[in-house]
């Protein structure tokens, strides 16, 4: 039997990481590295960081790091993406075959959390599905929206009113959502919020959450929009990656 542990680590701050995580991390005995190519080294170099400041020196985890592989563009968006939890299914399978052959534990740290916005769960079906037995433990983890709140120190909803969180695809094709006054964006490849009305909406955007090189802004969209897009360029092209998260509300006049 395999017990595959999706440990939620946070933004990848040390601090963020909950002490189920550290104790999840503590009883692999494998946990793998997944690495996104060059110009995102510095995300395998946070999940090294973590795994020297949190494993203990009774830890005998064997930690292994793997290339991801990238989704085809050549494939409709549901149809790529399913292409591609497949594909790492079964890179985590042959490792988990070559090193736990008789099972044991695995380890993998999932960004923020692994129920929002995140595929490791999806991925880890596709192992039962062929015939493995796996199970699953979630350990939960702080996800950027809660950074992005605290960090602006402001509630994540108005009094009495739902919150609508979404993708940055998913706005461009949807626009704001009816009956909705606060919506947070994940996984906007850039700018998105451009779309919308510029009057009477306010933004809270943060970038890097929880890292050295955080980067906050807020103000009313008509005022700030292009500030966040030259700002979110710029830090794209000194660092190679960039991974950001906003939240909006609708204001009155």
């Amino acid at each position: 039997m395999i017990q595959l542990s999706l440990i939620g680590i946070g933004t990848g701050n040390p601090d963020h990481v909950t002490l189920a995580a550290i104790n999840a991390l503590n009883h692999a005995d494998l946990i793998l590295l997944p690495r996104k190519g060059d110009a995102k080294s510095d995300l395998i170099d946070l999940r090294r960081l973590l795994c020297r400041k949190l494993l203990s020196e009774k830890s005998s985890a064997e930690i292994v790091e793997f290339d991801l592989p990238t989704r085809r563009e050549d494939h409709q968006y549901l149809e790529a993406v399913a292409d591609w939890h497949t594909r790492i299914a079964e890179i985590w399978g042959e490792l988990i075959q070559q090193h736990l052959p008789d099972g044991g534990r695995v380890g993998l740290m999932i960004w923020g959390d692994p129920s929002l916005y995140d595929s490791s769960l999806r991925i880890a079906s596709r192992l039962s599905d062929k015939g493995k037995a796996v199970q699953v433990k979630v350990v939960p983890g702080i996800t950027s929206l809660q950074v992005l709140t605290a960090e602006h120190c402001i509630p994540l909803n108005t009094i009495a009113e739902p919150v609508h969180i979404t993708t940055g695809r998913r706005l461009r094709e949807n626009g704001w959502p009816t009956q909705t006054s606060a919506m947070a964006v994940m996984l906007d490849s850039g700018g998105a919020f451009q779309t919308l009305p510029q009057d009477n909406i306010y933004i809270w955007w943060g970038a890097y959450l929880g890292m050295d090189k955080q980067c906050l802004i807020n103000g009313p969209l008509k005022a700030v929009g292009q500030e966040i897009m030259t700002r979110r360029d710029r830090l794209k092209a000194e660092h190679g990656w960039i991974m950001d998260t906003y939240l909006m509300k609708i204001v009155a006049d």
